[in-house]
């Protein structure tokens, strides 16, 4: 004969809550489905009311050939290199600030346009690592010594802290 469970017990509260959190992952998977359907279907250039009716495996094995039919140009085979991630990310700031520039008048036109330039030089020639084009073979260059700190404060030999 077992010992009656207590209200709070582990075990009776993960029974209680196995259904729901099935629930929620249902619900989770139909909405991310969903969303797929979506888009699948817009870049394969379909309407969605033809297709409205889709069964989960078949919006799955669409994604698949899809995917199977990308060209190889559109998948990188390896990962870009930390400078080209860089550049990139040189770049897609630049343009941001061209346009920021552009349309608050934050600066001069002249200024802006000289400012832009500046930029747009330093970025056809930087490098993450050194700021030089050209210095990416080999070993980093080491880095410059960190600044001495400044002297500290003189105590005050007069007073007295026990702490």
């Amino acid at each position: 004969m077992g010992l009656p469970r207590r209200a709070g017990d582990p075990a009776e509260l993960r029974k209680s809550l196995k259904p729901l959190l099935e629930k929620r992952r249902r619900a989770r998977i139909n909405e991310s489905l969903s969303q797929l359907k979506g888009l699948i279907l817009s870049l394969l250039g379909r309407e969605s009311s033809h297709f409205s009716k889709l069964e989960k495996a078949d919006i799955l094995e669409m994604t698949v050939r899809f995917l199977q039919e990308l060209p190889a140009s559109s998948c990188p085979t390896a990962a870009p290199t930390p400078s080209d991630s860089y550049r990139e990310g040189y770049r897609a700031c630049l343009a941001r600030l061209s346009r920021v520039l552009h349309t608050r008048r934050v600066l001069e036109p002249a200024a802006s346009a000289r400012l832009l330039e500046h930029l747009r030089r330093r970025a056809a020639s930087a490098t993450p690592d050194s700021g030089r084009a050209g210095d990416s073979c080999g070993p980093p260059a080491p880095s410059p010594p960190p600044a001495p700190l400044p002297p500290a404060p003189p105590r005050d030999p007069g007073l007295w802290r026990p702490w």
